[in-house]
């Protein structure tokens, strides 16, 4: 049985690789800015979301998208980027925040309180400390924070809740 490489489960196959731009263990599908693919006829739409609206990489996103397809023999499609919903950091995918913390980004976690509040919390992705502080509200890059924990004494990116 042959796969129809236009297939929506092979685009996303495909995109499941491209890698984002300023953290290179995390797939822009497992950061959550694929938001979905639609096939109509014969044309393709990507359909995105950015992580921010001043984000320098939203170029280069757009252009490694483009490039994996055309690299995989897709051609009739579009990238349309979709403003509403915004993206947030709940559409980080688990495996998503899992290799964040693996590749020393703290992810947002979410908790919900004893008053049903949500809130987000921090914790160091070296030693899992949640006793740490602010350094300065940029980090490597504008969506992070800079932290540093209380307890490993060592700095840290915060991806910050949006």
């Amino acid at each position: 049985m042959s796969v129809d490489n236009n297939s929506k489960d092979n685009i996303l196959k495909i995109l499941s690789e491209v890698p984002d731009p300023e953290i290179p263990v995390i797939s822009l599908q497992e950061l959550g800015i694929i938001r979905d693919v639609k096939i109509t006829d014969n044309l393709i739409e990507i359909i995105i979301t950015h992580t921010y609206s001043g984000c320098p990489a939203n170029s280069i996103i757009e252009l490694e998208i483009r490039t994996a397809l055309l690299k995989n023999g897709i051609e009739n499609f579009i990238i349309t980027l979709q403003l509403s919903p915004p993206w947030s950091t709940d559409n980080i995918s688990p495996i998503g925040l899992r290799k964040l913390k693996e590749y020393g980004i703290a992810p947002p976690i979410k908790y919900v309180n004893d008053i049903n509040e949500e809130i987000y919390i921090i914790n160091c992705p070296q030693c899992d400390s949640q006793n740490v502080m602010p350094v300065s509200n940029f980090g490597s890059t504008a969506c992070k924070a800079l932290y540093k924990c209380n307890d490993c004494k060592e700095p840290f990116d915060y991806f910050k809740c949006i």
